[in-house]
């Protein structure tokens, strides 16, 4: 299995993530939304959107691990955000870098953020949902 990351020319190069993923495998992942919880079901970072970021990708990770897969096979990820504005950007970003950097993700995989009103419960800033392709 292979997954090849890129930004096409005549699209813009995005630091944060690639344009595309281009898989080829049988086996599909599909991770439903993780939200910033431990094994224990506490929240994580309560208030710090970049901390829960953080634990959302590790959690991603966590159910990536149990399919014998890694964020390398990752060919889409799904970010809802709460109350999404522009100026939470750097906050994302400060997660998404701590977790790549921990799960020595580079680069990632073709990402959408899309901002909602509300997730489960209101301690829970952000929810992220993957697609893997495996074998």
């Amino acid at each position: 299995m292979t997954v090849t990351l890129l930004n096409p020319d005549g699209l813009p190069t995005v630091d944060a993530y690639r344009q595309i993923a281009i898989a080829s495998g049988s086996r599909m992942v599909f991770i439903a939304g993780q939200v910033a919880v431990d094994a224990d079901g506490a929240t994580v970072g309560e208030g710090d959107l970049a901390a829960q970021v953080e634990q959302c990708y590790l959690n991603v990770a966590t159910a990536l691990a149990a399919a014998s897969a890694t964020f390398h096979q990752v060919v889409r990820l799904t970010v809802y955000a709460v109350d999404w504005t522009p100026g939470k950007m750097p906050l994302l970003m400060d997660g998404i870098t701590r977790a790549a950097t921990r799960l020595g993700m580079t680069p990632l995989p073709p990402a959408s953020l899309i901002g909602v009103a509300a997730l489960d419960v209101p301690e829970h800033l952000v929810e992220i949902e993957a697609t893997a392709v495996l074998d």
